[in-house]
C-alpha cells in the first residue's frame, strides 16, 4: 500500500484487475499539491502484496478494504475498471462521501464472460527471467507502455518468476451496476477515456448517473494523464 498526507478528507485509490497500487504513483506529486487530506492506494486482494481471497466476489473484495474507511469523516473512492466497482460495493457498506468510477466495463458478453472464466482456471504460468514476466503482467493488466516497471506485480521464488495476480480474480464475473448504483447512497460519477475500448458515451448515460468523458485518452487514463483525471477530483481539491 502507498499513500501520503494528513487530516481529512480520505482518499482511497482502487486500481483494476491485474494491476497493482503502482498505477498510481504519478499521482503522488499532484495529490501532494491539490489534495486536501490523506491518500491510501492499496493493492486489491489476490494482487500485488494483497493476500489472496477465498473467493471473489465484488463484495469480498470490498469487505477486505472496510478497515481502511473511516467510520466518521469524509472518504473519497476513485476506482479504477474493477476498482471502480469495489468503490460502489464499498459505499453500501461503510460511511462513503463520493464514488468516481472511470472505465467500468458495464456492458457484458457471454463470450467475453467465458473468457474470464477460462483465465482463472489455468495454473501459474512461471518465468526463468523476470522480464519475461513482467511484459506478461503488463499486459495482461493492459499496461504495456505505460509503466515500464511494477515490482509489486512479480513474485519471485527459487529464481523463478510469476504473476503476483491471483488467477481465480478473474472470477468475479460482470457488475450488476444498476443494482450497485441503487444501493450506493452517496454520489456517483461515472467517467471514461474517450477512446476506451471497454465501454461507451452512450452505455454509461443509459444508467442515469453524471458521466464524464476524458478527452483523448483510453481505458487507463489515471496512468496515461493523472492531471486531466485529477479534475474528476475538483470539488475536494486545492486550485
Amino acid at each position: 500500500m502507498t499513500g501520503g498526507g494528513t487530516g481529512e478528507p480520505l482518499l482511497l485509490l482502487l486500481h483494476g484487475l491485474g494491476a497493482t497500487a503502482d498505477v498510481w504513483s504519478g499521482w503522488a506529486a499532484l495529490l501532494e499539491r491539490h489534495w486536501p487530506g490523506r491518500w491510501l492506494a492499496p493493492d486489491l486482494p489476490g494482487h500485488g502484496g494483497s493476500a489472496p481471497l477465498p473467493d471473489y466476489t465484488f463484495d469480498a473484495l470490498a469487505e477486505a478494504l472496510l478497515p481502511l474507511v473511516p467510520p466518521t469523516g469524509p472518504t473519497v473512492v476513485l476506482g479504477h475498471s474493477l476498482g471502480g466497482v469495489v468503490a460502489l460495493s464499498l459505499a453500501a457498506r461503510t460511511p462513503v462521501t463520493a464514488v468516481i468510477g472511470l472505465g467500468i466495463k458495464v456492458t457484458w458478453t457471454a463470450e467475453e464472460l467465458a473468457r474470464a472464466q477460462s483465465l482463472a482456471t489455468r495454473p501459474v504460468t512461471w518465468f526463468d527471467s523476470r522480464d519475461e514476466a513482467l511484459t506478461r503482467h503488463l499486459r495482461v493488466s493492459g499496461l504495456t507502455g505505460l509503466l515500464s516497471d511494477d515490482p509489486q506485480g512479480l513474485d519471485e521464488r527459487d529464481g523463478r518468476w510469476r504473476l503476483a495476480l491471483d488467477p481465480r480474480a478473474f472470477r468475479v464475473g460482470a457488475p450488476d451496476m444498476p443494482a450497485l448504483l441503487a444501493k450506493s447512497p452517496c454520489t456517483v460519477t461515472l467517467a471514461r477515456g474517450e477512446h476506451d475500448p471497454m465501454n461507451t458515451d452512450a452505455q454509461l448515460t443509459a444508467l442515469g448517473t453524471p458521466a464524464v468523458t476524458l478527452a483523448n485518452l483510453g481505458h487507463n487514463a489515471h496512468v496515461e494523464n493523472p492531471e486531466q483525471c485529477l479534475t474528476l477530483l475538483a470539488p475536494w481539491c486545492h486550485p
